[in-house]
C-alpha cells in the first residue's frame, strides 16, 4: 500500500481513525514519503496523525468542495457518512455526497474503491447466518436508508462495498456502554445467552480495509460482510467483559419473553429494536471477504477486549458520571 497514492475519508471517525492508524503503521519503513501516498479528506484533519499525511478540506455535504479530491490518486477509502437522525442530512453526506465522491474518483482514474456502509441495511432481524442478497435489505433509520441508497453510486463506480456489523475496541461509544445499560435494565443472560452475533474489532477491520485496498483483484462492484468469520455468543461476550472487570457478572438465565417484560418496565436510551439487536440472532456470513483482501481475521473480537479494556473503563465512567 506504500506505494499507492490514497485518498482517505472519515479520518477522525471511529473506523476511519483505525485505518488512517494503519495505513501509517504500514507506511513507517519509509518516513518522510507518507506525505506524498496518503491524503485525508475532510472538514478538519485527523489529529494526532495529521501532521504524518496530506490533507485536503471538504464537506460531502457540499459537493462541489470535493472537486479534485481524487486527483492523482489509485484507491479511494470512502469511510465517512453521517449517523444523523435527520433524513436531510445523511441523505445530503450518504446518497448525493457520495454520488458527487464517486464522480471525482472516475473523473481521476482512481483504480480501486472501497466504501464502507453497514449491515444494519438489513433492518430487524433474528438473521440467522445470512449471506449477502440472502434476505432484501429492510433500513429503518434515515442513516440506515441512505448508507443503503449510497451503496448503489459506489457499485456502479466498480467499488467493494463493506457491511461490517457491530464493531468493538477503542472508539467504541455503543456496543458496550449499550449492554452496560441493558443488564442494568435486565441484569440476566438475555434468552439463556444463547444469540450468535456478528461481531469484528476495530483495528482488524481496519486491517481488513488497508488489504483490500492493496489486493491485486479485489474485485469491484461487490458487496461483502465485513465481521469476523466466527459468530460470538451474547453470553460469552457479557462473560469476557465481566472477566476484564468492565460488565458485571450475570449467570441467571431469562426467558426472552420475561427479557421483554422487564426491560418494557424500566426506562432509558436503549429502544426495544436496539436490545433485540444485542440480545437475538444477528449474525452474517463474512469468510469471503477475508479471502478476498488475503488478510487474516485474527483470533476474534474477543480476544483483543484486554487491549480495549482501559478505553471502555474510561468510556464507562463517563457514562456512569
Amino acid at each position: 500500500m506504500s506505494s499507492s497514492r490514497i485518498v482517505l475519508t472519515g479520518a477522525t471517525g471511529f473506523i476511519g481513525s483505525a485505518v488512517l492508524t494503519e495505513l501509517l503503521r504500514q507506511n513507517a519503513a519509509e518516513p518522510g514519503t507518507v506525505r506524498e501516498h496518503i491524503r485525508a479528506v475532510g472538514r478538519r484533519p485527523p489529529s494526532p496523525a495529521g501532521s504524518a499525511c496530506a490533507w485536503r478540506e471538504a464537506d460531502l455535504a457540499k459537493p462541489s468542495t470535493l472537486r479534485g479530491v481524487c486527483e492523482g490518486a489509485d484507491v479511494l477509502l470512502h469511510l465517512a457518512a453521517s449517523l444523523s437522525s435527520e433524513a436531510a442530512e445523511c441523505e445530503a453526506v450518504n446518497i448525493d455526497g457520495t454520488a458527487a465522491l464517486m464522480e471525482e474518483a472516475a473523473r481521476a482514474g482512481v483504480g480501486r474503491i472501497i466504501q464502507l456502509s453497514t449491515a444494519a441495511v438489513y433492518g430487524p432481524g433474528p438473521h440467522h447466518g445470512i449471506a449477502v442478497n440472502d434476505i432484501p435489505p429492510a433500513p429503518l433509520s434515515a442513516a440506515s436508508r441512505s448508507r443503503l441508497a449510497g451503496e448503489s453510486h459506489a457499485l456502479a463506480a466498480s467499488a467493494i462495498v463493506l457491511r461490517p456489523p457491530l464493531v468493538t475496541g477503542p472508539g467504541d461509544r455503543w456496543v458496550v456502554p449499550a449492554l452496560a445499560e441493558l443488564l442494568e435494565r435486565v441484569p440476566a443472560l438475555w434468552d439463556g445467552g444463547r444469540a450468535r452475533l456478528s461481531l469484528v474489532d476495530v483495528a482488524d477491520l481496519a486491517r481488513l480495509v488497508v488489504g483490500l485496498g492493496r489486493a491485486p483483484h479485489p474485485g469491484g462492484g461487490t458487496i461483502h460482510h465485513a465481521g469476523h468469520p466466527q459468530p460470538v455468543r451474547t453470553g460469552d461476550l457479557l462473560a469476557a467483559l465481566a472477566r476484564h472487570g468492565l460488565l458485571p457478572t450475570v449467570t441467571d438465565p431469562l426467558p426472552w419473553p420475561e427479557c421483554l417484560r422487564q426491560f418494557r418496565a424500566t426506562s432509558g436510551r436503549m429502544s426495544e429494536r436496539q436490545f433485540s439487536l444485542l440480545a437475538r440472532d444477528h449474525w452474517y456470513r463474512s469468510e469471503e471477504v477475508w479471502h478476498v483482501a488475503g488478510a487474516s481475521p485474527g483470533p476474534g473480537p474477543l480476544h483483543r477486549l484486554g487491549a480495549a479494556a482501559p478505553f471502555y473503563r474510561s468510556a464507562l465512567r463517563l457514562r456512569s458520571g
